[in-house]
């Protein structure tokens, strides 16, 4: 592996912006990626070695032994000598390719010795992170305004690489990342810091990185995960470790305020309230915030889910159906709030949804 000052020197020669991910590899801002571009670059020299050895020799044997020179064709059988060449060139060239390669490869999956474990679970279409440590989580969803993705606003220049809420990781240390899905197959990858691993539910796969500089880093979900795939984003912010422990204080404290007793029982004013929120945060991108349908996602106006049994209303937002995805992820508190949102706002209905009835229903 590439010790940290050689990485350093890369960087300065090259500058952090020099590098057109359009075209080549995002500036590596860790020694893995660093690795996975030198080793790309050796690969491509290999390559065009060859490329131009066979193709060079290939073109001189047409052109010195043309017909218009008087060659005649001659057969030619079984030449033992030339078989073992191009049976142990090859051989020899795949192994002086595969060893670097190995070499990467393991590394990649070395995920010992991490000091601190952030779970990443795949939500259609957004990323929960749970700091296993700290004991705190939370959702990161796309921050682009709805406008720029209609094309009625001019785009930011990180259009749909925009989070509200980014992950958050110390400079210089080791975070391995576990991930899993809550639906479909995702695939949580950085790569500046030569991060690809796919999330697949039932499963927790790892990984790992180290940044090397403070900044913010963009990458994004790169499994084809359904309708809004696009709209998966990953933002990490790699901070100093002081500022990592302030962020840690703030949201063990923030976390400890929201925790939502799944026993309380809610004034109907109070959930809708609350739902709407939950309704704006989750449910806004699909279906309008008028409660009108979008796409395939059908209107919550004078739905017959929206105004039928609320156990099925229930059933649907915990288990999905169709296009509409599993909403487990959330809380007890915050489904029993939307669902009482949409019955009471954009309809009629005048009942009630408890945290405890789908704390029950979850069983």
């Amino acid at each position: 592996m590439r010790t940290l000052a050689a990485l350093a020197c890369s960087l300065a020669l090259r500058g952090v912006a020099a590098s057109d991910s359009r075209i080549s590899f995002q500036t590596p801002q860790t020694l893995i990626a660093q690795d996975i571009v030198d080793l790309h670059t050796w690969i491509m020299v290999i390559i065009i070695v060859i490329f131009v050895a066979v193709f060079g020799v290939m073109f001189y044997a047409v052109f010195r032994h043309r017909k218009s020179l008087g060659h005649k064709a001659r057969p030619f059988h079984e030449n033992t000598t030339v078989e073992v060449l191009w049976t142990v060139i090859p051989a020899l060239i795949l192994a002086v390719m595969a060893w670097p390669a190995a070499k990467v490869v393991l590394a990649q999956k070395d995920s010992r010795g991490a000091t601190i474990t952030i779970k990443a679970t795949g939500y259609q279409w957004f990323w929960g992170y749970d700091y296993v440590d700290y004991g705190f989580g939370y959702k990161s969803k796309l921050a682009t305004p709805r406008k720029q993705i209609d094309n009625a606003q001019d785009k930011d220049p990180h259009y749909l690489l925009e989070v509200d809420e980014p992950l958050v990781v110390p400079v210089g240390q080791k975070v391995r990342i576990l991930t899993t899905s809550n639906d479909v197959i995702h695939s949580w990858a950085m790569p500046a810091f030569g991060v690809k691993q796919d999330a697949i539910p039932g499963f927790i796969r790892d990984t790992w990185f180290k940044a090397e500089r403070e900044g913010t880093f963009r990458g994004q979900c790169s499994e084809l995960c359904g309708q809004d795939h696009g709209f998966m984003p990953i933002v990490v912010k790699v901070v100093s470790a002081a500022k990592f422990q302030d962020y840690v204080s703030q949201k063990q404290a923030a976390a400890k305020a929201s925790a939502d007793d799944p026993n309380k029982i809610w004034a109907m004013a109070d959930l809708v309230a609350r739902g709407q929120k939950v309704y704006e945060a989750n449910c806004q991108a699909c279906h309008q915030a008028n409660g009108m349908g979008s796409g395939p996602f059908p209107a919550l106006v004078n739905s017959k889910i929206a105004t039928g049994p609320v156990q099925g209303h229930l059933s649907i937002v915990l288990h999905g159906k169709s296009a509409m995805p599993a909403w487990q992820g959330l809380s007890d508190t915050e489904i029993a709030a939307v669902i009482t949102y949409e019955r009471n706002h954009f309809n009629h209905v005048g009942d009630i949804l408890q945290p405890k009835d789908v704390k029950l229903a979850r069983k």
